[in-house]
């Protein structure tokens, strides 16, 4: 416990700064994080770090992420061109290594690029649209953690999924959202009624947002509980004692994220 408790004040004195201040500072930390969670991702698949598809993998991330802030002059198309670009190397490597890198790695890999550096885009752009906007973010993530976990603990009695997360419970899912909806439900009357334009949509439509936004953060979790449970390991990584890896914190985000760039607020 201790460990956990060390952890988390060192990451959020070194996180919260640079969250703040946002700007390139923020964006190479991010970029930092998406390269970690892509090599979570080649050591749970059994990879080297100092291989070819390692280094493929790596930049396959970075075609995602870095023409957001610096090769901005880059089209959409030119992105999705890099990263294609990226994704027939790494096939063209099943030929070259003779099948001891396979068809299904490169799926995997490539699909690991796309979820993990998509997700760590959308940080970047919902910290370049506001404080406001990557706050809400995370107290969505955070209230609706907190409140499953308090909620399912004194009420829990119908599993959510027990064959990927046997401590999860419908009612401790439930009231993660409904504590989401009434805690972040307060920041947003605050903050819409001190920096109005901070949000696309009025009050009652951000909360059926937040709503959505719970629910996702979940699914989130549970898509990375699936994985793991796949490759058989307790945590992604190891990066942060008492915490686990990069992917392991920031599950719920990585889905948030994107479901808040689809809706139109990022």
């Amino acid at each position: 416990m201790k460990q956990r408790v060390v952890t988390a004040v060192v990451a959020l004195l070194i996180f919260l700064p640079l969250l703040y201040f946002g700007g390139l500072p923020f964006d190479i930390l991010v970029v930092a994080m998406a390269l970690i969670a892509m090599a979570e991702f080649l050591i749970m698949k059994k990879k080297l770090l100092v291989s070819f598809e390692a280094l493929l993998s790596f930049l396959a991330i970075i075609s995602v992420l870095v023409p957001v802030f610096w090769a901005d002059f880059l089209t959409q198309d030119t992105l999705g061109g890099s990263f294609y670009f990226v994704a027939l190397l790494m096939l063209l490597y099943t030929v070259l290594s003779k099948n001891r890198f396979s068809f299904d790695d490169a799926g995997v890999l490539l699909l690991g690029a796309l979820y993990a550096g998509l997700g760590f885009r959308f940080m970047i752009l919902a910290r370049a649209e506001s404080l406001w906007m990557m706050l809400y973010a995370l107290l969505i993530v955070w209230v609706t953690d907190s409140g499953a976990y308090l909620i399912g603990r004194k009420l829990g009695k119908n599993k959510l999924a027990p064959h990927i997360s046997p401590n999860k419970t419908w009612e401790g899912s439930v009231g993660g959202t409904l504590s989401a909806v009434v805690l972040v439900g307060i920041y947003l009357f605050f903050v819409q009624n001190y920096v109005p334009q901070a949000f696309a949509y009025n009050y009652q439509t951000m909360l059926l947002l937040t709503a959505l936004f719970s629910i996702g953060g979940q699914l989130g979790d549970l898509i990375e509980s699936a994985f793991k449970r796949y490759y058989g390991v307790k945590d992604s990584g190891k990066i942060l004692p008492g915490h686990g890896g990069i992917l392991d914190r920031f599950d719920s985000l990585l889905f948030v994220l994107p479901l808040m760039h689809f809706t139109g607020l990022i």
